[in-house]
């Protein structure tokens, strides 16, 4: 293959879009509809979804590699994450395609996600194909959305060239592609040859020294971990001695000992590979993600994979609770700095590092889903620990000036709440970009916001709007500190002592606040069992029994009907916490408690807090 020729038989490209946008359903409808599958195959939905937690909550968490053939083409498809959060996976896999599919809802249009994704394509120079997707749906405005798309392109800086892209219009859902709205085409043959004639073939001389660069990693516990990139020039064969160009400057010489190349959702072993192909490798135990493979004759590294820095960062602590190692198999500090630094190796946005203490951990990521996907997988695992409440991670300019992470936030929401939602963020500092569709009855409205300013705010936001609004946010920059932001108004509900609770004494509690267990459930001195309606803690006894008398009728506890308690998960009690609180998490349950357990510690500190502050 000469100089900088393209293969012909080949093209890469990534799908990026928003979070819920159609990005997995439209990949399953490729696959079903190019014959990857057997006609008398059970299909899942979401197939590239293998993850439990991507399953359960929707959502694409792990970038994942599939391959699809048509009209004698082998086109690599990389399924990516939609939320900002996990952004760290996008943009490494953005480096191993020549074009990326911007999945846009034709109803929801462009969303802060889809800035987020289309802003990294535009950066290396992209020129993506625009898929309208859900153009099925009662409320869809496809042409209004794309002239939208438009326009974000143009605010993001897009070349002449970037802003000729070719658009199609699908129905993920019901498995049609259509160039023209106006079309009958029933399959997705029409967005199969737009790639095919839009998307060019990956560059690279097969005959000059070999080149790859790693972007994922997967692991195997027959042949241990596996790398995954695009080859960037030459071959590279099963067997063949290959230099490791580690990121710290070092070589060392391995050989491959197993090749794989994609086919459907499987990988298929291969004797050998050019440039421009997808390859998976194993024989390389402690590979990171950006490292170069080489040939030990030219040894030439390509530049290192750049991850925008975390924004947010949250203590790991070994769990020293009353109730501490009844669930997990793995509850020392030894398991746990394993663990996280283990998961630091492969999820490329994540920062792991020690503090003064030994048995907490500072934990450092893109937003609070991505370190709470973080602690619910290990958790999974059998891991015992405890959160602290998350913190944003500061800046100086060069001027010493204090910066701090900026979020852009958009919010749809019925109109009747616009008023209530714009007081609650003008006191969480946030700024007005822009608002539309006042009139209508729904209104979008757009703000930056302090990152500080949103930690607890989508809980307050869902129950002003009695859950009809929908938020998103993406990470906007690093900006002046817009000073002091109110934190929680309400305090919470404490155990007393140690005990079950029952339903008499829980019945009492229900005017004192909103509860998060019900009867029957074991709770310790310092556990956290509610949001209190004031704005401090109060001391509570939810195993108090009633008192028996000789009058006591033996069906009077029976009529006792206890409202539903807030069920809280992982990222509810996250948004909750406090300064002084932390999340308890075990394999089996997951409770809230204060640093301190007991009252009388807790009084003595505020007493010397306040003194220290008088004097």
């Amino acid at each position: 293959m000469p100089g900088h020729a393209r293969r012909g038989d080949i093209r890469n490209i990534a799908i990026i879009a928003h979070v819920d946008h159609g990005k997995t359903t439209l990949v399953d409808r490729l696959l079903q509809q190019t014959g990857t599958f057997r006609a008398n195959e059970r299909l899942i939905e979401r197939v590239m979804d293998s993850n439990d937690l991507e399953r359960e909550r929707g959502i694409t968490i792990l970038a994942k590699n599939t391959s699809i053939r048509y009209r004698g083409v082998k086109i690599n498809i990389v399924d990516t994450p939609g939320h900002a959060d996990f952004g760290g996976e996008v943009e490494r896999i953005l480096g191993m395609v020549d074009c990326a599919l911007l999945l846009v809802d034709a109803a929801e249009g462009p969303l802060p996600q889809t800035r987020f994704v289309l802003k990294k394509a535009l950066e290396l120079g992209m020129r993506p194909i625009v898929v309208i997707n859900k153009v099925d749906r009662a409320d869809a405005r496809p042409h209004q959305v794309l002239d939208e798309v438009f326009q974000l392109m143009i605010n993001l800086g897009a070349a002449d060239e970037q802003l000729d892209f070719p658009h199609v219009y699908t129905s993920a859902k019901l498995g049609y592609a259509r160039l023209e709205i106006e079309r009958t085409d029933s399959d997705v043959r029409p967005l199969l040859d737009l790639i095919l004639d839009r998307v060019p073939g990956p560059p690279g001389d097969a005959d000059a020294p070999l080149q790859l660069q790693m972007a994922t990693l997967d692991y195997n516990d027959y042949v241990g971990r596996i790398a995954i990139g695009r080859i960037s020039r030459g071959r590279i064969r099963l067997g063949d001695p290959i230099a490791l160009l580690k990121l710290d400057g070092t070589v060392q010489t391995w050989k491959v000992t197993r090749l794989e190349t994609f086919e459907g959702l499987k990988r298929v072993g291969v004797a050998e590979a050019a440039a421009g192909e997808i390859v998976a490798m194993a024989g390389i135990p402690d590979i990171q993600i950006g490292e170069t493979i080489a040939d030990p004759n030219a040894p030439d590294a390509l530049p290192p994979i750049r991850i925008d820095e975390p924004t947010i960062s949250m203590e790991f602590l070994v769990n020293d609770s009353p109730f501490a190692g009844q669930d997990g198999r793995f509850v020392t500090s030894r398991h746990l700095r394993e663990r996280l630094f283990r998961e630091a190796r492969a999820n490329v946005a994540l920062r792991v590092e020690e503090t003064a203490t030994t048995d907490t951990l500072k934990v450092s990521g893109r937003g609070e889903l991505h370190l709470a996907i973080v602690a619910e997988t290990i958790r999974r695992e059998g891991h015992e620990f405890q959160l602290s409440r998350p913190q944003v991670i500061l800046r100086k300019d060069g001027a010493g000036h204090l910066l701090e992470p900026i979020e852009y936030l958009v919010l749809d929401l019925d109109e009747a709440y616009r008023g209530r939602v714009m007081e609650m963020l003008g006191s969480r500092r946030a700024e007005l970009a822009d608002m539309s569709g006042a009139g209508t009855g729904r209104v979008r409205l757009e703000f930056t916001v302090p990152a500080r300013g949103l930690l607890g705010f989508r809980r307050e936001f869902l129950t002003e709007t009695r859950g009809t609004g929908i938020m998103s946010h993406v990470f906007h920059e690093y900006g002046p500190h817009r000073g002091d932001i109110p934190t929680r108004t309400r305090g919470s509900l404490v155990v007393k002592e140690p005990g079950t609770t029952v339903t008499f004494a829980l019945h009492n509690l229900e005017e004192r606040g909103t509860l998060f267990v019900g009867p029957g459930v074991a709770v310790y001195e310092g556990m956290i069992v509610g949001e209190h309606s004031r704005d401090n803690d109060l001391v509570v006894n939810p195993c108090k029994k009633k008192h028996l008398t000789n009058m006591r009728s033996s069906t009077s506890d029976d009529t006792i009907r206890l409202t539903p308690h807030r069920d809280m998960s992982l990222e509810d009690c996250i948004e909750f916490l406090g300064e002084d609180e932390l999340v308890e998490v075990t394999p089996k349950s997951v409770r809230l408690r204060k640093r301190r357990l007991s009252a009388h510690d807790r009084k003595r500190v505020e007493r010397a807090a306040s003194e220290t502050a008088v004097s």
